[in-house]
């Protein structure tokens, strides 16, 4: 049986693997491939938050009885991400190396201390919360769709 850690985890791997490949070709003045790199970033990451905000976190709410706690101080550090990566996509647009690479320092920095708290902590919570419920959950997950 997969755990939630694994399933996400896993995900933030890809996630950070695509951004990784998006600064690559922002280093080397491939323009095109960077945008078409950040916006693949950026669905995936919509895509994560999204299975994290609409159903695990909804359904780990629901088993401990509130909404306050761990998910709502992931909830406030995705609203901080979601504006870094539009600043990234403002400098991207504008080609501008620096202003990029100054907003992906940042965002860099943010996204390890935020996934290592899910994966340290809320994660492990929920699949002791939620046991027996992961594949129920992933598969929930896996069905989401971000522009909904």
């Amino acid at each position: 049986m997969e755990t939630i850690t694994d399933y996400l985890g896993n995900d933030h791997k890809r996630c950070d693997d695509m951004f990784a490949e998006a600064e690559t070709c922002v280093g080397d003045n491939r323009w095109a491939e960077a945008d078409a790199l950040l916006k693949a970033f950026n669905d995936a990451l919509e895509h994560h938050f999204a299975m994290e905000e609409r159903v695990l976190f909804l359904a780990f709410e629901q088993a401990i009885g509130s909404s306050e706690g761990p998910t709502a101080v992931m909830r406030m550090e995705h609203r901080q991400i979601r504006a870094i990566t539009a600043m990234l996509q403002e400098a991207l647009a504008k080609r501008d190396a620096d202003a990029f690479f100054g907003c992906s320092e940042t965002l860099n920095t943010m996204l390890q201390q935020h996934n290592m708290k899910e994966e340290s902590i809320l994660y492990l919570m929920t699949d002791r919360v939620l046991s027996g419920r992961q594949d129920e959950i992933i598969s929930a997950m896996r069905d989401i769709d971000a522009t909904a």
